[in-house]
């Protein structure tokens, strides 16, 4: 008798039955992801509005010393 045959089917039976035993992941909550989504989304605006603040202080650093 081929075992091999035997034992891959015990294998698959008994891994489809802890698969199915498996828990579900629950799926976050709608209220706390879009806040999450909008605290990121102002974050990455101050970081915007700031990069141009840098921007804008070193070109006028610059049209400064130029003048002298």
């Amino acid at each position: 008798m081929n075992l091999k045959p035997v034992l891959a089917a015990v294998v698959i039976a008994f891994s489809a039955s802890a698969l199915a035993q498996a828990p579900t992941p629950r799926a976050p909550a709608t209220g706390v992801l879009k806040a999450d989504r909008e605290a990121v989304k102002a974050d990455r605006d101050k970081l915007r509005a700031d990069r141009k603040a840098a921007r804008a202080a070193k070109a006028a650093k610059a049209a400064k010393a130029t003048d002298k």
